[in-house]
Parts: C-alpha cells; structure tokens; sequence
C-alpha cells in the first residue's frame, strides 16, 4: 500500500469539470463561439470537491485531458475564466492535454498518477495496471455494469463519499492549513 506522499490524482476535464450538453455529445463548449463555450457550466460540486481532494492529496492533483489544439486552448481559457486554478488550488501547471484518449496512459504512468478519474470507461480500461484507482464519473445506461477494479460514482458528492471527504469542510482545510509542524 502506498503511503499519503506517493499518492497522485489525476482528473479529467470534459463532463467531469465541464458541464457536457447530453450523453451523445462531449461538451458543450465544444461547438459556437468562445463567448459562448466560456458560458458553459462547471460540474455541480466540482470545484468544492477538488479542493479538498487537493487537500487531501497533497497538492499532487493534475488534470489529464484529450482535446484538439483548438479545444485546449477553449478550455485553458474556461479554466481561467471561471478561476478554476484559484478556488480549487490545482497549480496551473499540472494541466496535461493529449490528442488521443489512449495517451492518458502515458501521462498517468509518467506522471506515477495513483487515482484517475475519468468520464469514460475506454479511458479507464486503457489504465488498467497503470493507475491503481479508477473511477468512473457520471451517469450511465440502465443496466450498466460497472467492471471488477473500477468504482462508479454519479456524481462528486458520491466521489467525496468514496474519498470519506463528505464530512470534511473547508474549516478543517483552514485549520489543517494554519497548523504549524
């Protein structure tokens, strides 16, 4: 078991952070101009939840994403838009984009990423024996049956519950920030 210092999260952006439009389509910045790609909502819960788990992981949280060089300049410009970088404390260096979704997997192993989370079961399935958690984001179809060695969670309350983060606050981060060793 790794100890609290090898520990590292890596999170995806689309219908993880990002608001996506429905389940057919990614997200909903994707298409339209960039005014209208910045209106685009955050993830309910998104930003509160990352910020403790950047707490609780130490600061080692980085985002992994598979964008077009256009889309990671969108959302780049979403992230500092909505001050994603400030209210959650990820530094803005730890943002990793790809081109194709199977390339997580090099950044997650390169990275020595321990935890991912992902909107899409391909993605984990190509992490498998790279990242030893694996969550799935979001709802799925009826009848989904989520594979041996993933957890499932519909939302970042659920995922909070996973991480035994619901009954932390941002008391205990103030707290846990103002102690001194």
């Amino acid at each position: 078991m790794k100890n609290i210092n090898q520990i590292k999260l890596g999170i995806d952006i689309g219908k993880v952070i990002i608001s996506g439009v429905n389940d057919s389509q990614d997200t909903s910045f994707l298409r339209g101009d960039i005014d209208s790609a910045l209106q685009t909502l955050p993830i309910p819960e998104s930003f509160e939840s990352i910020k403790l788990l950047v707490h609780y992981f130490n600061g080692k949280v980085v985002l992994v994403s598979k964008a077009s060089l256009p889309i990671q300049h969108r959302t780049v410009l979403w992230l500092n838009h909505h001050n994603f970088f400030e209210k959650t404390g990820i530094n803005v260096n730890n943002i990793y984009f790809c081109l194709q979704r199977q390339d997580k997997v090099k950044i997650c192993s390169d990275l020595t990423i321990t935890h991912f989370i992902d909107d899409r079961m391909a993605v984990l399935e190509h992490l498998k024996g790279v990242v030893d958690v694996r969550m799935l984001f979001g709802p799925q179809k009826p009848r989904f049956k989520c594979p041996k060695g993933v957890i499932h969670v519909d939302n970042w309350k659920e995922a909070m519950r996973y991480f035994n983060l619901k009954n932390w606050n941002e008391k205990h981060i103030n707290n846990s920030l103002t102690k001194k060793p």
